[in-house]
């Protein structure tokens, strides 16, 4: 069977990040097509509730082959071997899990994942929260961040200026 390969058309109107967010739509739509067994429809399945999920989802396309759904970090990760579909979540472990879809890594401090095989069902409603909070969960960590990093006034008229360089001596005002 021939692999079906990504578009190689040149978009000048788009940013790299578009194209390279394209490219990674069309390498993941190839990587469907390739798996005609259940595992393309399983991973189909997961792709479409992800988006629909999270409208603003980002897909890319790492580690030689792996499709990565990110929104302010990476959210899960869609892996297929021969006999399961694995949905790993980069924070699976800090995430509630109500309907207790994690059913695989569950021995680690970080990561979470579910395995799906053949004959399972995907639950719908339970895998859309789980986006869901992971989206909330990396958003709200990045909005951490920014607060952070961003000193009030009185703390940035306190610290000295340094030369170019970073040479430890003040620069005068």
């Amino acid at each position: 069977m021939k692999k079906a390969a990504p578009s190689t058309k040149k978009n000048t109107s788009g940013s790299k990040k578009e194209l390279e967010v394209q490219a990674a739509s069309e390498l993941i739509d190839a990587k469907i097509a390739e798996l005609i067994d259940w595992r393309g429809e399983i991973l189909a399945k997961v792709r479409t509730l992800i988006k629909q999920a999270d409208p603003e989802v980002v897909e890319e396309w790492k580690w030689r082959g792996v499709p990565v759904w990110s929104h302010a970090g990476i959210i899960c990760t869609g892996e297929t071997y021969k006999n399961v579909v694995k949905l790993t979540f980069a924070q699976g472990a800090s995430l509630e899990d109500p309907s207790q879809l994690f059913n695989s890594s569950l021995e680690g401090n970080t990561r979470r994942a579910i395995d799906y095989h053949e004959s399972d069902a995907i639950d719908s409603k339970a895998l859309k929260a789980l986006i869901r909070a992971a989206v909330n969960r990396n958003t709200s960590k990045e909005s951490a961040k920014a607060k952070k990093k961003k000193p009030s006034s009185k703390q940035a008229a306190a610290e000295p200026t340094l030369l170019s360089g970073g040479n430890p001596q003040i620069a005068k005002p």
